[in-house]
Parts: structure tokens; sequence; C-alpha cells
């Protein structure tokens, strides 16, 4: 048994990383055939991406996939530590599963991700939830066929939960929810501890992926006809700070682009790690997105140092405008925290502020959820739930009506859309994403899925836009 430990997790001792491909013990090859498994992910898209590789591995064990867990012999949840809510919802989902389990006594239930990796959710799970079978961490992930046939073996809770991150696992099987758009992981972890966040805990330090691996995986994505790929990463900015001396973030999208797959995009991005470099490459090859997504969190300069941001206000502003002026169609989507620890209403009129000059696209606010662990947690807050939340209002109706107003300016022009699916309520209607990110719902005469078309806007709504295929 393997518990997560967070002195450990914070070490800064340099850990040589070896490189080895994946491969399915022959001893669990199709073990499970003819057995179901529910798999339900909570969090981001490296979560979402993480289980397109579980996916992937339970399949090979012999898995077939269902839609209602009340039909599954295996449950597994891939859990999201950012907010309380996530942990909330993924208690509340294990609550109904011990009624179900009570009486269906064979059922197997597991638990991976960001959840695993936090010290009191492993407490919790051993002091409460001992009728649990596993529980694998973020950095051994790809260890789950063992673990879980350990637990049956054993008839009983298994804990394999590693502080610190692992070695390099290439070559992972993956079974992608799309046939058009690929996540791709090009750096894991994060260095920057902001005193609020749990990432450095839940996925470790950062650590680059090899240019050679990451290229040869989106080479072989376009070969099979994809479309668009997201470069993934806690913070992708700096990738390859810890690998290589003149191969950065900028050199990597340039690679990425020459590959000419159709569409690029990458997040997320911290403010600290933007570079000029990387500005004028995204200006200069028309298949990066100009679509970026730049978190600020506050508008205040004191409440950003509080945060361990490392930049302040005026930088970011900097940074911002830079890309707007050099980035042809530049869109620019945040997130946004309020009620941080000693926020004061000052703080927040600076945030107010910074969302009117900035007039963003799209944001995620949140009001703080504390983070047990973090050095925020430990500051006093003294901001009653009701400030918090008429400040998250305050926030959101000026951000959609910033939505609104940059989505009206499309109305009448032709968008290139990347086409997802038909609507399920309409027969000839379609959705997809423009090149600068946006939710476009649009008719079309004939099947357009799987295509990247020219779509004519024609009305303006704050969260999506409605249209018809642009025929000349």
């Amino acid at each position: 048994m393997h518990l997560p430990n967070y002195q450990e997790a914070r070490s800064v001792d340099k850990k040589k990383y070896q490189r080895k491909n994946f491969q399915l013990d022959p001893r669990y090859q199709n073990r499970f055939q003819g057995k179901t498994c529910y798999l339900k992910t909570y969090g981001c898209q490296m979560n979402e991406h993480d289980s397109e590789n579980i996916k992937a591995i339970l399949e090979e064990m012999g898995f077939s996939f269902v839609d209602r867990y009340q039909d599954a012999d295996l449950i597994l949840l891939n859990t999201c530590s950012i907010r309380e809510n996530a942990h909330n919802k993924a208690f509340g989902m294990l609550g109904r599963i011990k009624h179900l389990k009570e009486s269906k006594p064979s059922l197997v239930v597991g638990m991976c991700g960001c959840m695993a990796q936090e010290e009191v959710v492993t407490d919790k799970i051993l002091k409460d939830y001992g009728w649990m079978n596993f529980v694998v961490g973020t950095h051994n992930f790809y260890d789950l066929p063992r673990v879980l046939c350990e637990s049956l073996e054993k008839s009983k809770l298994q804990v394999e939960v590693y502080s610190r991150e692992q070695d390099f696992i290439e070559e992972m099987p993956v079974e992608r929810d799309s046939h058009y758009k690929a996540y791709v992981n090009i750096i894991y972890g994060c260095d920057k501890f902001c005193t609020y966040c749990i990432v450095p805990y839940t996925r470790g330090r950062q650590r680059s992926r090899k240019k050679e691996d990451i290229l040869k995986e989106i080479q072989a994505l376009k070969d099979q006809g994809y479309l668009e790929v997201t470069l993934l990463g806690q913070n992708v900015n700096a990738y390859g700070k810890d690998l290589y001396e003149d191969y950065s973030m900028a050199e990597l999208l340039e690679d990425v682009a020459k590959t000419n797959i159709p569409r690029i995009r990458f997040m997320t991005s911290h403010p600290w790690d933007f570079s000029d470099k990387m500005i004028e490459v995204i200006a200069k090859y028309p298949n990066i997105m100009p679509s970026i997504h730049l978190p600020v969190q506050s508008g205040s300069v004191r409440i950003l140092k509080k945060m361990g941001r490392r930049y302040s206000r005026e930088d970011y502003l900097t940074l911002f405008h830079k890309m707007k002026e050099k980035i042809p169609n530049c869109v620019i989507s945040t997130d946004i925290i309020v009620g941080f620890p000693g926020e004061t209403k000052e703080d927040f009129l600076d945030t107010l502020s910074l969302v009117k000059e900035c007039h963003y696209d799209n944001a995620f606010s949140f009001i703080y959820s504390p983070r047990v662990g973090t050095p925020a947690a430990k500051l006093k807050d003294d901001l009653t739930k009701e400030e918090k939340e008429e400040r998250l209002y305050q926030l959101n109706d000026l951000l959609n009506a910033s939505f609104l107003d940059n989505n009206k300016k499309l109305e009448g022009k032709v968008v290139p859309v990347l086409v997802e699916g038909k609507s399920l309520k309409k027969k000839d209607q379609y959705f997809g994403y423009s090149d600068t990110n946006k939710l476009i719902n649009f008719t079309s005469d004939q099947d357009v899925t799987g295509k990247i078309v020219p779509v004519l806007i024609e009305e303006a709504k704050t969260w999506s836009l409605d249209g018809r295929v642009y025929e000349g």
C-alpha cells in the first residue's frame, strides 16, 4: 500500500525519469472478457484524456462500457480536486454506489485521478469507504490492471498512490472520444505552487515529454485524418524548461504547425511563461488557432501577490494587449477567482475594471474554494458566503455582457467551423467550433460532420452563435 504525502510531493529534489513503453501484462489480457465498466470522469481536459487511456487499457483487459452505473460490473471514478464542489460530486456518487453494492456484492469499485492524490481523501476512504476495492493515483494509473486484480485476489481495499511522479510511460493505448479532435499531453505537473492551487500536489512537478514523442503522436493523428489537436499541460508555456536548453514551447508550436495538421490549440497557459517568441509563432502560422486561454485569477495587485501568481496586473495587461495587437483575430478567455481570503471591496473592483478593459470572449469564474494542504487554506477568510456570491453575480453579469457584445460583432460574418455532430433536436442542424473556439449551431442540407466548413453567422447569443452553411 502506498499513501500520498504532501511533504514528499513538495520535495524539490531532481529526479531522473526513464522512458518506458506501455505493455499490458499477458496475465491481464482479456481477463475480464464479458464484464462491463462504467467510467465517470470529472474535471479538466487532462482528466478527460487520462480517461481515454484508461478506457483503452480496460478494453484490452476485456471490459466493455455501459452508460448506466447500475449495469456495470466495475465502476471507476476518475476524479478532480480543483474545487470543493468536485469533491462533493464524487463522494455523493460513492454514496449511491454503496447502496448498489449492498445489493450487488460482486460489484467492483475504484477511484483514480486527482482526488486520490489528496491526503485527506485517502484518509477518509480508509476510514469510511473500506467497502471500495481500489484507489490508484495520477502518477501510476497505467498500473491499474495490477492494482485492480490484486484487490480482487486479496479481497480488500488496495490503495496505490505515489506522492511523486514516476517514469514516463509512452505508447499508451488510447480510445479517443472524437474522430476529429484529439488531446496530446506535452508536459505534466507544475512548479508554480500558487498558494491556492492543489495541482502541484496532485499532478506532480513539472516534466516535459520529449519533442520526438509528441511530434510522432501528432503526425500519426494527422495520418489518421484528425483535423485538430490540443496540446495539454497544467502549464504548457513552461514546456521544455526542464528538458532542453534551447527548445521551448515556441519551437514546439512551430514544429507542430509544420506537420500541417489543420488546427492546433493549447492549454492551459500561465502568463508568467508566455514569451514574445510564442506570440510571433502563433501569429505566423494560420493553423495555430488564435484562441488563447490566459488565466488572470484576480485584477488586484495585492491579491495576485497573495496568490503567488508571479506577475502584476500591469504585467498581465501588457501581455494581453500585445497578443491582441500582434495575433490576427485573437480572442482570449480567462479564469477568475472571487472571494480569495482577504479580498476587499477595492480588490474586487480592481478585478471588475480589468474585466472591463479586457472584454473577454469567454471566462470561467469561481468562488474561492480552500484546498487542504495549500498555503491559502491557512489564511484568514472574513468574507461571508453571501458576500462572495454577490461578487460572483456582479462579475458574471459583466462577463456575460462582454461575451454577447463580442459575439454580436460576428453577425453577418463567415467563420470556419469544425463540425462535431448533428443536433439531437433538429434534423438539419449541426454544431461545431470556430477557429476562435466559439460554439456554432447551424443548418446544412448535407451531412458535414467531421469537416471544416464556412458558416454564415445569423444570430449571436451569449454562449453560442446560430447560422447556416455559407455557399458563396
